[in-house]
């Protein structure tokens, strides 16, 4: 009996005995180390996996949108071509619900230079190419007598006439009862006829014509070179024309410029 309690201590004091480690313990330690070793390759796994899937999704998502894009790109792209032209690039104004396509370098007043509904727009044009003109040359009153510059251009007026009188009616109606009993005979198929001293158009001449039509009003020299005044209606608008009264000695040439202006400026464009 001490023999053996020696042999195992622990026994004496009613503990366990000790163990070594033998096979059988070792082979129930192997699982677990088996999983603590493979659980984070497996992770590692799936999140490369993962990692491929948003690359591709992000990928293919890059190629459906840059593919959206081209396509609304090649449907919003200009069909036409590059043309060569006579005209200047043009403006659309509407002016009393009319629409009239004015040469941008015709705009006298800058703050009128731009498309949309206007109430009034001041064009001017050289003639007789009735080119949209360039800028009027400064002049001084120092230099005005010594080189007096030639009017060559044809100023014009767009106005919106809410339902005033037409310029037919008012060639009609108003303005023979303001004309003198005396007046000149034709020239050339123009009529001159003067209208009386004390009328609202006093110091002025009416000049009329059938073919080519013309009718203008006109001041007379005096301090200053006479102007005319030419006008016609197109839909909600009058177009009051002025050109110097020394041109009506070619007065076809005149008639022929205002036609063909009304013609270009109110022309529909596809």
């Amino acid at each position: 009996m001490h023999g053996s309690a020696d042999r195992h201590p622990a026994m004496s004091f009613g503990m366990a005995p000790r163990r070594g480690i033998f096979g059988a313990d070792s082979a129930a330690l192997v699982p677990s180390a088996r999983m603590t070793l493979l659980t984070p390759a497996h992770t590692i796994r799936r999140r490369r996996k993962a990692r491929r899937g948003q690359r591709v999704s992000i990928l293919l998502a890059s190629l459906l949108t840059a593919s959206s894009i081209g396509l609304i790109i090649y449907l919003l792209w200009p069909t036409w071509h590059a043309q060569s032209t006579d005209l200047p690039y043009r403006t659309p104004v509407s002016v009393g619900d009319t629409l009239f396509n004015v040469p941008t370098e015709a705009f006298r007043v800058k703050l009128q230079k731009h498309s949309g509904p206007q109430e009034r727009v001041d064009l001017s044009f050289q003639y007789p190419s009735l080119a949209a003109a360039d800028r009027p040359r400064h002049v001084s009153a120092a230099t005005v007598e010594r080189n007096p510059e030639a009017i060559d251009r044809i100023f014009l007026s767009i106005e919106a006439h809410h339902d005033a009188l037409s310029p037919e009616t008012r060639l009609r109606t108003i303005y023979p009862r303001y004309l003198a009993e005396d007046n000149a005979p034709a020239t050339d198929g123009l009529t001159q006829q003067a209208f009386r001293d004390g009328s609202p158009y006093a110091n002025e001449d009416l000049f009329t014509a059938t073919a080519p039509e013309l009718t203008a009003r006109c001041t007379r020299d005096g301090a200053t070179p006479g102007m005319c005044l030419s006008e016609n209606r197109i839909g909600g608008a009058d177009l009051i024309f002025r050109f110097p009264r020394q041109w009506l000695t070619q007065w076809r040439g005149v008639a022929g410029a205002i036609d063909r202006l009304s013609r270009q400026l109110h022309a529909q464009h596809d």
